[in-house]
């Protein structure tokens, strides 16, 4: 029997789990005692309640998951994302906070940095060359903590951290396939913008009405060829354009 491929939320959860480690009380973190990456504050506001050192040391690694799917996969949507990219920016959620890690891919992307992910956001993600988008994500992360008071301090282990992180999320990316739909949207709204392949088109006719004896010189005059071919343009941006739309829709459905 076939071993069952892992979901990405998994995957990547096993993955940032073998970053942070089992329980931890460094005095120079600022997050204070951490056990699997969890906080405190983390834990208290999951559980709705001010919690100790004892419940952050008693956190099983179920609870845990749970925690990181709530408010760092789901927070930055990460199932909506390309392959890869999913990975880099929960990792980089868990560290320095959902709202940070949106604004920083925000900014990756091109668009407003407001830190919430929504429809404008993600398109622009699926857009985007998904290896592009993770190598861009890691300079403004690694940029992000350089700036910090305690980079002396982990910036090292940050460093380290985040690479592997990239190294990773380029491997997802890139074994990935696109977006069921992306790759079909880009081809078609090529060929349809195309307008050398409008007017070859038109030559074709005129070849192919001449040999059943129709006059085709009205065709091949070139400002009726050129006029046509810009009609045939604006009629073909229009149909690219739906296109996109419900190619988008479909993507995300």
């Amino acid at each position: 029997m076939a071993a069952r491929t892992p979901a990405p939320f998994e995957e990547a959860l096993a993955f940032v789990l073998r970053q942070e480690g089992g329980f931890s009380r460094h005095p120079r973190d600022p997050g204070g005692a951490t056990n699997h990456g969890i906080t405190l504050e983390t834990l208290s506001r999951a559980r709705g309640y001010p919690v100790s050192v004892g419940d952050i040391r008693a956190l099983t690694a179920e609870e845990a998951a749970a925690i990181y799917r709530r408010f760092y996969w789901e927070a930055v949507r990460a199932e909506e994302l390309p392959r890869g990219l999913d990975l880099a920016l929960f990792d980089l959620a868990v560290n320095s906070g959902p709202m940070r890690a949106i604004m920083l891919l925000q900014k990756v992307l091109g668009v407003v940095a407001d830190g919430l992910i929504g429809p404008v956001t993600l398109e622009a993600a699926r857009r985007m060359d998904a290896v592009e988008a993770i190598r861009g994500l890691t300079r403004e992360r690694l940029g992000f903590l350089s700036r910090l008071a305690i980079w002396p301090v982990f910036g090292g282990g940050w460093r380290r951290r985040v690479l592997d992180v990239e190294q990773e999320a380029i491997r997802l990316a890139s074994s990935s396939p696109p977006l069921q739909g992306m790759s079909d949207m880009m081809d078609t709204k090529t060929i349809l913008a195309s307008r050398t392949v409008w007017a070859n088109l038109i030559g074709l006719t005129a070849v192919i009405l001449g040999l059943f004896g129709f006059d085709s010189s009205v065709l091949t005059g070139s400002a009726f060829q050129e006029a046509l071919v810009q009609f045939i343009a604006a009629a073909s941006f229009i149909a690219s354009t739906v296109f996109r739309i419900l190619a988008t829709r479909r993507i995300e459905s």
